[in-house]
């Protein structure tokens, strides 16, 4: 075979463009497995991420994504986007095990962290189910002021979010849970939601016209909290709270984020400087027909889902606190990792443009001796050290680890 220096090269470069593309889908497809979404690699002396612990723990829970990561369809009569959402039809909530989160690392990075899901993931139901439920409705009944509340501007989008949730996605995604049924009252055509499981029957179809009525319902029909975020005009755009759902708060008051810019919610967070105008922007820029999401962890001394006060210690507070001493296995007993997995997406009404976020969050809780006996203390225990690390050093006061943290890593090597 005669070859021309013209044909060396070709061939030259066809072999270093095979050789770039496949590195490229290897190193995709290792991070991919590894859970790997930071925007730096993982150190190799760190701690299992949420993909790295066992299958179970993808965030995405059920379905696949459609191609493209887009499972949307335009309604032309409307002129708004439908978002499909794949059901689970043999799902059985009863025998469905709390996903087994342990995102903790050995060094502490403040990053958005953000990981593509899929819109038929928004809500995650397990077998805690029921009994979440019978709890938020006793904070609801003891707390309705602190937990729930609305401006005069979020009224519509309030009111989108609760057509959207029980009309249109607990129905599609779980139909053996909840149902939806059609019915006149007088000239009225009416829907009604109904959840099989609690026996609740809300109307939809009119919507309430009192937000709170709204917030109620959804608060006692999922376990997930939700923040309700519109643009204002600041000089800059800026997302506010104009409503809230918090039934799960940790270290402070959800009362106290109404009518704040994302700004001013996160600004008791150390370091948050480094992704907040991110943020605003990511925010800016989402869409309905995509779900993106992140997880949060702490620990705390107590088993409680309602803890506005306590997991968190700020600056002012220094000179207040209490180191823990003798933090043993009774004192284990109560304690808890606190997880939260936290969704970002934009509601699909109107003309489709988004407009309205949803900040949510659903919050699961591990009890430390299961994390222990998963012989995973030594690596809890450099994590929780590791809070005064990396580039946001605060978070060891901030988490409260400067009131357990000594306590609490003893008791892990032990």
């Amino acid at each position: 075979m005669i070859t021309t220096p013209s044909t060396c090269f070709i061939i030259l470069l066809l072999t270093v463009l095979l050789v770039v593309v496949g590195a490229r889908f290897w190193f995709w497809d290792w991070t991919r497995r590894r859970g790997w979404t930071s925007s730096s690699p993982p150190s190799p002396s760190s701690s299992p991420s949420v993909g790295d612990v066992d299958e179970k723990t993808s965030l995405i829970h059920h379905g696949k994504a459609k191609k493209g990561g887009k499972e949307e369809k335009r309604n032309e009569d409307e002129g708004r986007i439908e978002v499909r959402i794949e059901p689970l039809k043999d799902f059985d909530w009863k025998t469905t095990e709390p996903l087994r989160f342990r995102p903790f690392k050995e060094m502490y990075h403040i990053t958005m962290a953000l990981q593509a899901s899929t819109p038929s993931d928004l809500i995650l139901i397990d077998s805690n189910y029921l009994s979440r439920i019978h709890y938020r409705r006793h904070i609801l009944s003891k707390h309705e002021s602190e937990v729930i509340g609305c401006l005069p501007e979020g009224k519509e989008a309030v009111r989108e979010l609760y057509s959207y949730l029980l009309g249109e996605y607990l129905v599609g995604r779980y139909p053996s849970m909840f149902r939806k049924t059609g019915g006149n009252s007088g000239t009225t055509t009416t829907t009604i939601f109904e959840n099989l499981v609690t026996g609740a029957k809300f109307e939809v179809v009119p919507t309430p016209e009192d937000p709170l009525e709204c917030l109620r319902r959804m608060a006692v029909t999922v376990e997930d909290d939700f923040y309700v975020l519109l643009p204002f005009p600041a000089p800059e755009t800026e997302h506010r709270a104009v409503a809230f759902l918090n039934l799960h708060p940790s270290g402070f008051s959800p009362a106290s984020k109404l009518s704040l810019p994302l700004s001013q919610i996160h600004s008791p967070v150390p370091s948050y400087s480094k992704i907040g105008p991110s943020l605003e922007r990511f925010f800016s820029r989402l869409t309905p027909n995509t779900l993106t999401k992140r997880v949060n962890w702490s620990i705390q001394l107590h088993s409680e889902l309602y803890s506005p006060s306590g997991n968190h210690v700020h600056e002012h507070e220094l000179g207040e606190v209490e180191e823990v001493e003798g933090f043993g296995d009774e004192e284990a007993e109560e304690g808890r990792l606190r997880v939260e997995v936290q969704s970002v997406f934009a509601l699909p009404g109107g003309k489709g443009e988004g407009v309205v976020k949803v900040f949510g969050f659903k919050t699961y809780l591990y009890s430390l001796k299961e994390v222990k006996g998963e012989e995973m203390g030594e690596v809890l225990a450099r994590a929780i050290e590791g809070l005064r690390e990396g580039n946001a050093p605060g978070m060891w006061r901030y988490k409260g680890a400067v009131r357990w943290g000594r306590g609490v890593t003893g008791w892990l090597r032990t």
